[in-house]
């Protein structure tokens, strides 16, 4: 497998649509972090969904490999793909209210006011960008988090680069407003 994982994505996306499940593998590893971290974050913390939709995608992303035009666009394919997967689910959802709140990594921190004072303020974030509509949260994450660019957004989301921005903007200052008091 060491001579597979020096290979390019192009090669690996290749090499899996012809069915070999080594290279698709290699594949499943150099996004499975990505990936699921995109759905955790669209779908407000919540880990079971994020696994599954992550999962999902990587299902619905072995069946479709065929139809891929471009195997050096398979990111951003795969991207789109968990996008509208956790779009979807947030459409269905009724709103709720969550019991148990996103909890951030321990900071391992020798003070303990930087740390709680760190600590508040990525629950203020994550509670701020669970209030974002989801078209602008999904804009923000994948620009802000994911650095992917206007146009890709666009193309991952449906939209024009122009809406793209708008909906980033909107949420940028959404989001300002509401970290003010941890500035």
């Amino acid at each position: 497998m060491t001579a597979l994982a020096e290979l390019d994505e192009a090669t690996l996306v290749s090499r899996a649509r012809d069915r070999d499940p080594a290279a698709f593998e290699l594949l499943v590893r150099r996004y499975q972090r990505r990936i699921y971290t995109l759905c955790l974050r669209m779908l407000n913390g919540a880990n079971g969904d994020a696994e599954d939709l992550t999962q999902e995608t990587f299902v619905t992303a072995w069946r479709r490999l065929p139809e891929i035009q471009n195997d050096a666009a398979f990111g951003g394919w795969l991207y789109r793909t968990a996008t509208n997967k956790c779009l979807t689910v947030l459409q269905r959802r009724r709103p709720t209210v969550d019991l148990d709140d996103h909890h951030p990594p321990a900071d391992v921190d020798s003070d303990p006011a930087r740390t709680a004072g760190t600590s508040a303020a990525m629950s203020a974030l994550s509670e701020a960008l669970r209030q974002l509509p989801p078209q602008q949260r999904a804009c923000w994450l994948l620009r802000e988090v994911h650095g992917r660019s206007y146009q890709e957004i666009a193309d991952l989301v449906g939209t024009t680069p122009t809406a793209v921005r708008g909906r980033i903007a909107r949420a940028r200052a959404e989001l300002a407003e509401v970290m003010k008091p941890w500035r």
